[in-house]
């Protein structure tokens, strides 16, 4: 099994075709967008036959907050009735927190204005047909949203092309240890080890024969420093891959040595980064607080496994820490895929732990 890949576009041939779906009003005004009513899912698009979705641009708007986290963003190939993507809109574009922000990679762009531009390059190939919806969960409001979905339909199928896949989770919070009041920052963040992925924050579980392309990962830091020395990091990565996977061997088939290394930082960055496959568009503020958001692509560098795969890190060195983590990881295979489901929209928005984030409550 071989990803699909870009290359396979430079040559020319005949037998692929372009088409594109979009929210342009068919009356020739100017309304181009689509309202998606609160409960309600729209398709996007719904086309048979073998080919390959290209881009996809989106910009959403809803006077709710969080409305980037309460819009469910699912696709489905080949006439799967489970989604083999089930993200919220906003996270799916590589960013939490149901916030946007500008950044440039290869395969997702948040473009401007403020990011609310966005993009994705991931080529979708299917071989019986492609459907994409977007489900809102809003509590009381309608969202917009706008959309240009760009894709060939192919004269025969190419069955050696895996699927892609994206899956969303969440741990809030992540399950730390009990920090007594007189513990120093430095003991939280470097002492204590770990010879398992047990407790760590589980980013990806799969079965079948694919590859993991990448990922991103949205912390909330949940902790008030004692010193100002309030780093989340210091957590390894640690991937498993088949009978690895299986048995949960140690050491796993890839072991990093800490969050921002996995990132390819180091050293505790504090600024805004974006490059083609790995970037911090979300630094946090003041002594790491609050929101920060990473990305990493394995576009040049997949993680292959051939019938399992695990991904996961560790949340703070020896998972000490107890901040509020999600992540949405990308991944191709071929189908079956192990079906996965999402948390409730109340479990999704962003939480309110500090005085700048007003709680919200639902409203039937």
């Amino acid at each position: 099994m071989s990803a699909y890949s870009w290359f396979d576009f430079v040559k020319i041939d005949n037998d692929r075709h372009s088409h594109r779906s979009s929210s342009f009003d068919e009356t020739g005004g100017n309304r181009d967008r689509l309202s998606i009513v609160r409960g309600t899912t729209e398709t996007l698009l719904d086309v048979q036959g073998p080919g390959v979705i290209t881009h996809i641009w989106m910009t959403a708007h809803s006077i709710e907050p969080y409305y980037l986290r309460k819009c469910l963003l699912k696709m489905y190939w080949d006439g799967e009735k489970e989604p083999s993507v089930l993200v919220p809109l906003g996270d799916f574009f590589g960013m939490g927190h149901a916030e946007t922000a500008t950044y440039t990679s290869l395969p997702m762009v948040m473009a401007p204005s403020e990011g609310t531009g966005l993009n994705c390059y991931l080529p979708m190939p299917f071989s019986k047909g492609a459907r994409i919806e977007v489900t809102s969960e809003n509590y009381l409001t309608e969202t917009r949203l706008y959309y240009n979905i760009d894709y060939e339909l192919w004269d025969s199928p190419r069955e050696d092309l895996g699927r892609l896949h994206a899956q969303w989770r969440r741990q809030n919070p992540c399950d730390g240890i009990d920090e007594p009041p007189q513990m120093a920052d430095h003991t939280l963040q470097h002492a204590g080890t770990n010879l398992s992925d047990e407790g760590n924050y589980l980013i990806l579980e799969a079965e079948g024969s694919g590859q993991f392309v990448g990922c991103n990962l949205n912390i909330h830091n949940l902790r008030r420093s004692k010193s100002g020395k309030n780093w989340y990091g210091e957590g390894d990565e640690m991937i498993f891959v088949d009978d690895d996977n299986q048995g949960k061997r140690w050491p796993p088939t890839l072991h990093g040595t800490g969050t921002e290394d996995y990132f390819n930082t180091a050293w505790a960055p504090r600024e805004e980064f974006s490059s083609p496959f790995f970037g911090l568009p979300k630094p946090g503020g003041e002594e790491f607080s609050g929101f920060i958001s990473w990305y990493r692509w394995h576009i040049p560098d997949p993680v292959r496994f051939a019938r399992s795969i695990r991904v996961s890190i560790e949340h703070g060195h020896a998972n000490r820490r107890s901040d509020d983590y999600s992540s949405t990881a990308y991944w191709y295979q071929l189908e079956p895929h192990k079906p996965f489901g999402i948390l409730p929209v109340e479990e999704r928005i962003p939480r309110a732990d500090f005085p700048e984030l007003k709680p919200e409550k639902k409203i039937d």
